[in-house]
């Protein structure tokens, strides 16, 4: 009876048969979107919801239902994911009934399962549900009966609708999680099982019963009902009305079901992103303990271990020490050693070849062969160390536990006394190929018997002819090809059309700088598809040291808070850098805006800068200044994590140096007063600059306001040095009622804003020591009163 309803409100609706009434209203037979990036969507009558192709790569598209008024066009259904959509394809309500998806050369690329015929028209809602719809005016078919990973307020699962998470954050094809309502009335979360398993559950509502439903009310609330209508279970806490806010729940690629709401005011026109807020406690709680696999990898991938970070708690799948990425573009892809792996030859042990890193609270459970008890941790070690099968040990309460490789299962658990003791070579550089003796002594013989024979003459002659020819080739197209850079560093290398067709000719500037202008791209040889592309200036002079600074730099980094260089063109004059996209743009947009951000996400916003300044002073082969800390250089992704970006005018550092005399680098306002007196540069100017933007973090505005009004509070910092001298560091943030009642971290924090600004460096801490003072880890020191106190504006 309500899809009766619904189609005659539906068909009330005028449907004249220009493109713009195609646009808003009921769509008629013979409408069509084609894939060319004009005419590519359909709206709901309110605007807010739309469905078409989404641009995810280059010549490809998704169909997909996106909300259209917030800046990111959050996409919350999809059709083709695996299967995308070439450039001039087209979506077709046809005279005859049917809705295809079609190639440009008439092939079908999706259509509704099961298959739907004697469609009369169709509708995007203004719910965000896309309805196909008979001459009865009754639902044929409906895209909330055919969720992908995303639900929306007024959406209704039944027993048997199933949930599937994404691949990645930007790639949409299915991924390993998924939850359902299943016939014997649970709601299960559980991982997609494997030719060894026949289920991996994770979580489930133990709300057996038939006629069990899904819903997603009008007042935020998700919940598990009986067909009767008695509330069964509650999902999530909490209400938020629809009607001052977007609202999505969403099983994310790392397995975990988040609500989350959006303001409707918060849009393009308000100067600012604000990103979309979790209001609900997520689920599981903790992945990285629910998924205690027999068989398989856990919640992260093999050799790599998962644990909670951020205010939010969200899961990070991270590679122990000696061990990196599989997929750099997908930290759930697991882990591979960077060194060659201990020799079982008993001639040559090399244990003294090896040492152990410790990383506490750390477990791999599921990866035992072999079992001491009564040790001690200096025994454990020892035993790891001669045993050429073990990677790791766990040592807790006078046991250890060998394990090899592949590890599984791995994750952090505070309540976990046990340390996993990792074995790692000493010397990192050591080649994975190297042989054994009697290989060596092997292929001597092989050479000298080739050095004799005739074959190998003729063999040695050819190579030269070929070598030759090649010479011959290089001078010829030396100013086409590109010039390889950095391979080491793993970054791809791109052509000057391929980005350019990316960026759709360079279209969508996203920011400009000194030596170049930054543009938004798609690129589908990447996971992430969405990408940042810089092109520098010009080629000569500062521009082309940049550009060799930051390849060498940047692609040789790998922390959550530093943005990812995924690649990069060196084309005759064409000299381009490509980063990994952050969708919520820069702190300075975030934390200036109309809205004041939340006081917890700006301490987590302040750890995480913290944390990436101390990665690239202390745990880069290659230390690096940044030289140029301040808002505008501080991107935020998709969940607000913070990341350092613009490594342009880094100051690269050897291992063994601590010092550097250089120019004047950096932006006025943040610099440490050493730039300015001749003074020998070190890893203490980024420490000045981020005491800087501590002070902007604690009291969201800028450190120079000429319009602040009050003559003292004019300059920022001397605001918050007279309030700490004066024990009134309430003041600074008396309207902000969450930093209010949190008075016992702001008068931290403030000490260690002021200990970092202090004039001398040497006074200065180190960044590793600033984390561990904003993290509570240690102690704040008195800050020094200085014999003057000089801000730099």
């Amino acid at each position: 009876m309500a899809s009766v309803i619904l189609g005659i409100l539906l068909i009330l609706v005028p449907l004249p048969l220009s493109a713009e009434a195609q646009t808003h209203g009921n769509l008629t037979l013979g409408s069509s979107l084609t894939a060319n990036g004009q005419n590519s969507s359909w709206l709901s009558p309110s605007g807010e919801f739309a469905f078409g192709f989404q641009r995810m790569g280059r010549g490809a598209h998704l169909l997909a239902i996106w909300f259209e008024k917030i800046e990111d066009k959050t996409i919350v259904w999809s059709a083709n994911s695996t299967n995308l959509a070439p450039e001039g394809s087209e979506i077709q309500l046809t005279a005859d009934g049917r809705f295809v998806l079609a190639d440009p050369n008439g092939g079908e690329l999706w259509s509704p399962s099961p298959t739907v015929a004697g469609i009369a028209y169709a509708a995007m809602l203004d719910t965000g549900n896309f309805v196909l719809v008979d001459q009865n005016h009754v639902n044929l078919w409906e895209t909330f009966s055919q969720p992908t990973d995303t639900i929306l307020p007024t959406q209704q699962l039944d027993q048997g609708t199933k949930v599937n998470a994404r691949y990645s954050e930007m790639n949409y094809s299915a991924g390993r999680f998924n939850f359902m309502v299943g016939n014997d009335g649970n709601l299960s979360f559980y991982a997609t099982p494997d030719r060894w398993n026949a289920s991996n559950i994770y979580w489930v509502s133990d709300t057996v019963g038939s006629g069990v439903q899904l819903i997603f009310n009008q007042s935020g609330q998700v919940y598990l009902t009986a067909k009767n209508g008695t509330v069964l279970k509650t999902l999530t806490s909490g209400t938020v009305s629809t009607n001052g806010f977007y609202q999505r729940a969403i099983l994310e690629y790392d397995g975990v079901f988040r609500q989350y709401v959006h303001p409707k005011m918060a849009n393009s026109s308000s100067g600012r992103p604000t990103g979309w807020l979790t209001v609900s406690i997520p689920i599981p709680p903790n992945i990285c303990l629910s998924i205690p696999q027999n068989i398989g990898s856990g919640a992260c991938g093999f050799n790599s271990y998962c644990t909670l970070e951020g205010q939010d708690q969200r899961p990070r799948c991270l590679c122990p020490p000696g061990y990196t990425p599989l997929d750099s573009t997908n930290e759930m892809s697991g882990c591979r050693q960077d060194f060659a792996p201990q020799s079982c030859d008993g001639s040559r042990p090399e244990t003294d070849q090896f040492t152990i890193n410790e990383l506490p609270n750390t477990n791999w459970p599921e990866s035992d062969y072999e079992r001491r008890t009564n040790q001690t941790e200096e025994s454990c070690k020892e035993a790891c160390l001669a045993d050429c099968f073990c990677a790791l040990a766990i040592f807790s309460g006078g046991t250890c536990w060998k394990k090899k490789i592949p590890l599984s299962n791995g994750r952090v658990d505070l309540n976990d006394v046990g340390k996993a003791l990792i074995k790692v070579r000493k010397d990192n550089s050591t080649s994975k190929s190297r042989g054994n003796g009697n290989k060596n002594s092997t292929l001597i013989i092989i050479g000298s018997v080739l050095l004799s024979s005739s074959v190998f003459v003729s063999l040695l002659l050819l190579l030269i002819i070929y070598l030759i020819y090649r010479s011959f080739r290089s001078r010829v197209s030396k100013l086409s090809r590109p010039v390889q850079i950095n391979q080491a560093t793993g970054t791809q290398t791109f052509t000057y059309q391929e980005l350019q067709e990316a960026t759709d000719g360079f279209k969508e500037e996203l920011g400009r700088g000194a030596f170049g202008t930054v543009y938004k791209g798609v690129l589908r040889s990447v996971d992430t598809n969405l990408v940042a592309v810089k092109v520098l200036a010009t080629r000569t002079g500062e521009s082309e040291k940049e550009f060799e600074r930051e390849v060498s730099a940047i692609g040789k980094t790998n922390h959550m808070n530093l943005v990812r260089l995924l690649g990069f063109c060196n084309e005759g004059q064409h000299r381009l850098l490509v980063y990994e996209f952050m969708s919520n743009g820069t702190l300075a947009d975030f934390l200036f805006g109309i809205l004041r951000p939340s006081w917890y996400k700006r301490i987590e916003i302040a750890c995480g800068v913290a944390q990436g300044l101390s990665y690239l002073h202390d745990d880069c082969t290659r230390h690096i200044i940044h030289c140029d800390i301040k808002p505008q250089n501080i991107l935020l992704d998709g969940s607000l994590t913070a990341k350092l970006s613009d490594f342009g005018i880094a100051k690269l550092l050897m291992a063994n140096q601590t010092r550097t005399i250089t120019g004047v680098r950096g932006t006025i306002g943040y610099l440490a007063p050493e730039w300015f007196r001749n003074m020998p540069i070190s890893s203490k100017v980024d420490v000045y600059s981020f005491g800087i933007l501590l002070v902007e973090l604690i009291c969201c505005r800028k450190n120079y306001e000429p319009g602040a009004g009050i003559e003292a509070q004019i300059v920022l910092v001397d605001w918050v040095y007279d309030c700490y001298l004066n024990e009134n560091e309430l003041s600074l943030v008396k309207s902000d009622e969450e930093a209010s009642n949190d008075m016992r971290r702001v008068k931290r924090f403030v000490m260690i804003a002021l200990l970092c600004i202090q004039e001398d460096p040497a006074l200065r801490p180190t960044m590793k020591k600033v984390t561990q003072m904003l993290e509570g880890a240690v102690e704040v020191p008195v800050p020094p009163v200085p014999s003057s106190f000089i801000s730099s504006i």
